[in-house]
């Protein structure tokens, strides 16, 4: 707490400082190469400048992807302020955390707290929002409830996504990688006119693929390989000057390896590696100093005693195959005072993935999840246009959500003991057999959102908003084993989760270059019903709304003609109903429930700084301090109050150093970055062993540019230090072990980029 108070002295400080250089006489203007550049940002649905929107916003121009080597949304945690995400799957269900509020959940129909949009449609499937970055003209990261413009499930915020527009000049460009791991990744697109001034085009498409970064010890081979494309084709249809029809039609698939976890073993084997026996899961478990050794094995005996979080002893090399089909057509018909605008979306995602779950070469269990989803979006707005005294937007929102499930887990199959009787050999009382959950949920979604900014003086504006959210639910589930032989249960559920969000905000503006604002959001995440295996038809609820009351102070400043922006936040969160993802011990065997805690309180200060200290330099400097914890959390006899949320660092950090220096025939580009998060706990309990201490990871990058800008090639590394990557831990103690997901180890290589 007395580092944020530090900060938020320092804030106020340096925005005195702003309004006596109001005050002072005018200084020669710094040219544009001195000055940070201007960002456009459209979080609050219309272009504006970054520094006039009192949001919270990160905004990664398509130069910051590219030399960050952003691929996909795994690739932008930790590049804003407590930002982090993370998946234990290959190709799917990417899990985001923003300021500690995130859905560690992996299971379909669980919306995740922070919703994702691609130029302006809500990417709803999990299924559907690891597709390959590419093509991109900017991402912004959204940061705190976005209940009014953006809705539901956007507790935690928002990631907008804006790709590349078709232009009335022909232009091209194409981005080719190549490093170790045998990684190739190629990127670019072609565009112009195909009638001038009224029919535009433009064709993208991405190719990555690589051998892999992990060892399976039995086959000799590597798995963890990425093998994805994609292709995007866009239409700009300007009938009139007043009228742009922008359609996208596109299709991604990835067809690489299920992901390859390391396996932990936790059944102690002698005397000196026990640790006192556990009930709950029935065997004494081994000491961490004796991890990785013969002195623990899992509860069947196997024992890996290797240390390297690269390698494993696999029974079979599984597939992640995810296919997507995309559309998206938004029209703006502007009428001078106000601008009518449509969005329309259509996604369908389907997904087989054959998972090796329990990393190991006995039986245990293995995985096949295997789901399709269609959604089809519509959104209708009138918004103001210009710099009026009154500012307005308003819309309607309608989404229709159809989601297939059939996957299965085979637990123990080395257990089984066929019988002329029994000819599975499933055992169900004891979880030994093939069990299944097919289910279907239809979703239907409705909204009417507005929100006004009025400018009370030339200084001081009010902004206000409002949505109605109403989300009806039908819901089908299958308990069974065997592919249906053995019926467990049936359920059918039916609800409607309606709720009111919006938002209260002032903003001031102190000088030309300083704002000051204040901001309540209420947000809310829509209640539904759990999707994950179960045999107990009262872990799929329904559970109830989320719901957060967000209060937020910022500072947006600029200083010395431009050449430093510096931007402030403070936030307190108070949530009531949070949605939780947990897994508990039932007598011996580890089950998932997804349930309401009763609250939980967030609070912390960040801040981003970017300066351009003399021609060529660029740095930036972002980080956030944060607390999150549990205020009252009672589930299953487990008392979980107090504890910090999963994926929660309390410190993090990052910073790029890029300097341009120029040469007789075009420049010499040098980058490094880095980010940097504190511990961070992977489940609710807050479990030591399902920690990960403080780590940094650190990027740099070597270039020349040359022929009038149009080309570069250089060299890059990430994970520089080959520093340990740990993305999640996922404990399965009633088995006797736990799987690590391990993130890329140190890979490095060569780029050549064109442009026409």
């Amino acid at each position: 707490m007395n580092k944020l108070l530090t900060g938020t002295a320092l804030a106020v400080v340096m925005l005195a400082g702003a309004a006596q250089a109001a005050d002072a006489p005018p200084k020669p203007a710094t040219s544009d190469v001195q000055a940070v550049q201007e960002v456009v940002i459209t979080a609050q649905k219309r272009a504006e400048n970054l520094q006039q929107v009192p949001i919270s916003v990160t905004a990664l121009t398509a130069q910051a992807l590219e030399d960050k080597h952003v691929t996909n949304l795994l690739s932008l945690s930790g590049l804003a302020p407590a930002l982090q995400i993370k998946t234990d799957d290959n190709a799917a269900n990417p899990r985001i955390f923003i300021r500690g509020v995130g859905v560690n959940d992996f299971n379909p129909s669980t919306a995740s707290a922070v919703g994702i949009y691609v130029d302006g449609v809500y990417i709803a499937s999990p299924l559907a929002q690891l597709a390959s970055f590419y093509d991109l003209q900017q991402v912004e990261v959204l940061r705190g409830p976005q209940g009014t413009l953006y809705g539901r499930n956007t507790t935690g915020g928002a990631i907008n996504v804006t790709t590349k527009k078709p232009t009335n000049t022909y232009e091209g460009d194409l981005n080719v990688e190549y490093g170790n791991l045998n990684r190739l990744n190629m990127q670019g697109g072609v565009g112009g006119p195909l009638v001038a001034d009224k029919l535009l085009f433009r064709l993208a498409g991405t190719y990555v693929r690589d051998d892999g970064y992990t060892l399976d010890r039995t086959s000799g081979k590597y798995g963890n390989n990425q093998d994805r494309f994609g292709l995007r084709a866009m239409l700009r249809f300007k009938p009139i000057e007043r009228l742009t029809d922008d359609l996208t039609v596109s299709y991604n698939q990835s067809r690489g390896g299920s992901i390859l976890a390391y396996n932990r073993p936790l059944v102690a084997q002698t005397a000196d590696a026990a640790l006192p026996f556990d009930s709950s899961v029935g065997y004494a478990p081994c000491k961490p100093s004796f991890y990785g050794t013969a002195a623990c094995t899992n509860i069947l005996g196997y024992a890996n005693t290797s240390k390297d979080l690269y390698a494993g002893d696999y029974q079979f090399d599984g597939k992640d195959i995810v296919k997507l089909w995309g559309l998206a057509n938004t029209i703006n018909y502007d009428l001078g005072p106000v601008t009518l605008v449509s969005v329309t979306g259509y996604q369908r995602a389907a997904r087989n993935d054959q998972e090796e779950t329990d990393a190991n070469p006995i039986p245990i269990i293995t995985a096949s999840y295997i789901a399709k989803q269609t959604t089809v979006s519509q959104e209708f707005r009138v918004q103001s246009n210009g710099k009026t005294r009154l500012r307005y937007v308003g819309g309607v929102y309608y989404a229709h959500d159809d989601l297939s499930n059939n996957s299965t887990y085979d637990i123990l199959r080395a257990l089984r003991d066929p019988t002329p009787e029994n000819p599975s050999g499933a055992d169900v009382a004891n979880s030994i057999g093939l069990f299944g959950w097919p289910l279907t949920q239809v979703t239907d979604s409705y909204a009417v959102f507005g929100q006004v900014d009025y400018d009370l003086t030339e200084r001081l504006t009010l902004t206000g908003g409002l949505r109605y959210s109403a989300d009806r639910k039908v819901f089908h589930y299958d308990s069974e084993a065997e592919n249906g032989a053995i019926p467990i249960f049936v359920f059918d559920g039916r609800k409607t989760f309606s709720s009111v969000s919006g938002r209260v905000g002032l903003q001031y503006k102190l000088a030309d270059d300083a704002n000051l604002y204040f901001t309540y959001n209420r947000g809310t995440k829509s209640g539904g019903f759990f999707s994950g295996q179960t045999t107990d038809p009262a872990d799929l609820g329904p559970y109830k709304d989320e719901k957060v009351d967000a209060f937020e102070i910022g500072a947006k400043t600029e200083w010395f003609d431009h050449r430093l922006r510096a931007n402030f936040s403070a936030f307190y969160y108070d949530y009531q109903d949070l949605q939780v993802y947990t897994t508990v011990q039932r007598g011996l065997i580890t089950v998932q429930l997804f349930t309401n805690a009763s609250g939980a309180r967030i609070y912390g200060a960040e801040a981003e700084l970017e300066a351009r200290p003399m021609q060529g330099l660029d740095l930036s400097l972002s980080g956030s301090l944060l607390s999150a914890e549990y205020k009252d959390f009672h589930s299953e006899g487990q008392n979980y109050s107090g504890n910090t949320l999963p994926s929660a660092p309390k410190a993090s950090l990052n910073g790029t150093a890029r300097y341009t220096y120029p040469v007789s025939f075009g420049d010499v580009i040098t980058q490094v970055d880095f980010n940097y998060r504190s511990k961070v706990y992977f489940d609710t309990a807050n479990t030591e062993r399902l920690s990960d201490p403080a780590r940094i990871f650190v990027n740099a990058q070597l270039g020349l540019r040359f022929g009038e800008g149009r080309y570069e090639m250089g060299l890059w590394a990430r994970n520089l230090f080959s520093e340990t990557n740990i993305v999640d831990i996922t404990p399965i103690a009633s088995l006797g072990f736990d799987v690590m997901s391990i993130g890329e180890p140190r890979t490095y290589g060569f780029y050549l980029r064109a442009k026409y």
